[in-house]
């Protein structure tokens, strides 16, 4: 055990030194690309909180994608707020909307979760659209200029794409690692019974619904941040950041990459990225091959792409010892 933790450290020290270099010898489009990696990779990995360790499907997690995105865009344009600021009233509007939301969704379990979330989340994407006067409507929200990043002694322009580059990245890396922390303690202990066996947790004492809560509540407020960073990436808010269709794309992402694994998602996020862009380089029906292709994937990889290959990896070591 003692040598795979040693072996993925060291892999994430090379995988994360290699990010740092990549503005330096990448193009423009690798870096843009790249960059909305990181993003859905971190909505990917706030959606795996409450699927993967929860063991609670959510068909509405891009309400809060949304709302981050949203309350981001809202700020710099009326406000004229700095990066920071913006990002953190927006991270704020995106836990307390999955606080209301989550306070009803977390009372059933199952399908009944899953349709009350895809409903909550319809109900967002109405809301969305036809509060014209606030959200834009159907052409959303454009126009406004890309804040500079405010630290006090120094004020850094993100306009460029590798300075965005490097800030979602440190917003990634930093929130990825708050994440960890949490399904390393013991709060995320208790997320991983209760998804085994609610029932039995339940029986000790413990009460299901608020954990289940509290874990919908910050899963929300993290997909705020993924939201809020992809306003600026894309230089709009429009209200298929809030569609039922984006909030498939994390669960997509997460089943590629493996949800028992925790950088199973990102590296869902990964590959998805990947053959969307080399796929539409050939034709513009790419969703009939990309989904050809992630057929056999899952098939073959029943865990995920890492699950399946952290699986193998044990059982290699386990029969070498």
């Amino acid at each position: 055990m003692d040598r795979m933790r040693l072996r993925s450290t060291g892999a994430g020290i090379v995988v994360i030194g290699f990010l740092l270099l990549f503005p330096l010898f990448g193009g423009i489009f690798p870096i843009l690309l790249l960059t909305e990696i990181f993003i859905f990779s971190l909505f990917s990995l706030s959606f795996n909180l409450l699927f993967g360790y929860t063991g609670l499907l959510s068909f509405g997690h891009a309400a809060f994608f949304g709302l981050g995105g949203y309350t981001m865009a809202l700020l710099i344009q009326d406000l004229h707020l700095s990066m920071l600021p913006s990002m953190a009233l927006a991270v704020l509007a995106a836990g307390l909307g999955a606080a209301i939301i989550g306070f009803f969704c977390v009372r059933r379990d199952e399908i009944y979760f899953a349709m009350l979330t895809l409903g909550f989340g319809m109900m967002v994407f109405t809301l969305v659209h036809q509060w014209r006067s606030l959200t834009g409507g159907s052409d959303g929200i454009t126009g406004f200029q890309v804040p500079p990043l405010n630290l006090g002694v120094t004020r850094i322009s993100l306009f460029s794409p590798q300075a965005y580059y490097y800030f979602t990245l440190a917003i990634c890396l930093i929130s990825t690692l708050l994440l960890w922390r949490v399904t390393r303690s013991p709060f995320g202990l208790l997320l991983r019974s209760m998804r085994e066996n609610a029932e039995r947790v339940a029986f000790t004492g413990i009460n299901t619904k608020l954990h289940r809560w509290i874990a919908f509540t910050i899963a929300g407020g993290f997909a705020g941040v993924a939201g809020a960073l992809f306003v600026i990436y894309d230089r709009m808010a429009s209200p298929t950041m809030v569609h039922w269709t984006m909030s498939a794309k994390p669960v997509l992402m997460t089943i590629l990459g493996g949800s028992r694994v925790f950088l199973g998602p990102a590296l869902g996020a990964l590959i998805f990225f990947l053959l969307e862009h080399f796929i539409t380089q050939y034709t513009q029906s790419w969703m009939i091959f990309l989904g050809a292709i992630l057929v056999p994937i899952v098939l073959f990889f029943p865990k995920g792409v890492l699950g399946t290959l952290t699986d193998l990896v044990r059982k290699g070591n386990s029969h070498g010892n």
